[in-house]
């Protein structure tokens, strides 16, 4: 059985988990299978060590410059070095040599930059760390940028979200590669779900940021949250807040980036997935409890969050 060959390029200032996660996966996918599935390699500029953002220093394997194809996978990690790395004309012109001989490409959370620099991900849709999210669709308005999901698969070519997302992508290549009973094994050695499907969303809205800033907004956020299987209709929250819809609509665009009616579908399907993992409740309870008038309609909401239904969900998320 030939080998499939799997290039990681590093660089100063990478991020070391960018790189372990990949490598680490698909090693331990050599260990358990019946046959040693992957080659795998770590590159960096003329082969030399790279200091990762860590401080700790990695020894290169090979040259990326002396690295020619076919390759099975090429994955570009990222870091705080990544802006470097996207304005390296030696990097981005082998990565983009590399990707034509390549049977798939990935990058890894802000690696994505230096896929966009070399344009190959000019009219796909690609993910990358939610905080670099905005400026990576800023620099490059031929991506459609969607910073929510872990990650995303477009065509050949697959963009992971931060860090330890990495493990994620790398657990699905495994499971496409050699089927799930490996992926399964390599995910319990790591003590990793199998898997974290790829629509799910980076950050939870209860953990993702601070409470807005503005009184009236905050306290409508307050009674939402702690109200789940109320009336938060729009009119009811705009009438307890004692302010016009158009107003209350306005404000949470302002300071929230969404309407009234968005957050509160939200805040009512994050909670559902909490209790999902979190309790033995049957759907009807959930659904009640987090205010769906029916299981329908929770799962309805869950497919639209998650890309999965709510049994789906909870089934992937207990196999740890």
């Amino acid at each position: 059985m030939t080998r499939r060959r799997v290039v990681v390029l590093g660089y100063h200032a990478a991020e070391l988990l960018d790189i372990s996660c990949v490598t680490s996966s698909l090693i331990m996918a050599n260990l358990h299978g019946a046959a040693p599935p992957y080659d795998v390699c770590l590159a960096t500029p003329s082969g030399l060590p790279i200091t990762c953002a860590s401080g700790l220093t990695l020894q290169g394997q090979q040259a990326l410059e002396h690295i020619t194809g076919p390759l099975d996978t090429l994955v570009v990690s990222g870091g705080i070095g990544h802006e470097d790395a996207a304005a390296s004309q030696v990097i981005v012109g082998h990565v983009r040599r590399l990707a034509r001989e390549s049977r798939r490409v990935a990058s890894v959370c802000t690696g994505a930059a230096v896929l966009a620099a070399a344009g190959l991900l000019d009219g796909r849709r690609a993910t990358t760390h939610w905080k670099y999210g905005y400026v990576l669709a800023t620099r490059h308005p031929e991506i459609t940028v969607d910073a929510e999901p872990i990650f995303i698969r477009d065509g050949n070519v697959a963009t992971a979200a931060g860090v330890t997302s990495a493990l994620d992508l790398t657990l699905a290549f495994i499971e496409e590669d050699n089927g799930a009973p490996l992926a399964r094994e390599v995910a319990r050695y790591l003590v990793a779900y199998l898997q974290r499907p790829g629509n799910q969303a980076q950050m939870s809205m209860f953990t993702e940021s601070p409470p807005p800033s503005d009184g009236l907004v905050k306290r409508v956020v307050d009674h939402i949250t702690s109200h789940l299987d109320g009336d938060l209709t729009t009119a009811t929250l705009a009438a307890g807040a004692a302010v016009s819809e158009r107003h209350l609509t306005r404000l949470f665009l302002r300071h929230l980036g969404q309407t009234p009616g968005r957050f509160v579908r939200r805040a009512r399907t994050e909670a559902a997935a909490h209790l999902l993992v979190s309790t033995s409740l049957p759907m009807a309870a959930i659904a009640a409890r987090c205010g769906f008038g029916t299981t329908e309609s929770l799962r309805q909401n869950f497919l639209d969050r998650y890309g999965i239904p709510p049994s789906r969900y909870r089934l992937t998320t207990a196999m740890r």
